[in-house]
């Protein structure tokens, strides 16, 4: 059986099948590019952005990230409304399940 390598996408991203479901990631961790997409939309700067994750990271892989977004636009803001759409879901069925479970 061949192992299998991520697959470097960009400079400092790589989406890998067995990491985050495939979604484009920052090499050598589990932080998706969308979570520092998130952080800018939060009034982050780059900068900042270091001192957020527990994962020592570089400035060059926080602006590898965003790059990759503002080139792939599509992809990212795909994966956003997929974790709302789920998250939709997700509350959906707690409110499901609390009303069902209330009635007894």
């Amino acid at each position: 059986m061949a192992a299998t390598t991520p697959s470097t996408v960009y400079a400092h991203i790589t989406k890998d099948p067995e990491v985050c479901g495939g979604k484009a990631c920052i090499d050598g961790t589990r932080i998706r590019v969308m979570d520092i997409v998130a952080l800018e939309r939060e009034g982050y700067v780059p900068e900042k952005m270091l001192n957020v994750f527990a994962v020592a990271l570089s400035l060059g892989q926080v602006y590898g990230a965003l790059a990759y977004y503002y080139d792939h636009k599509d992809e990212i803001e795909a994966s956003f409304a997929e974790q709302e759409q789920g998250e939709t879901e997700s509350e959906r069925k707690r409110a499901e399940f609390l009303k069902h479970h209330s009635k007894r």
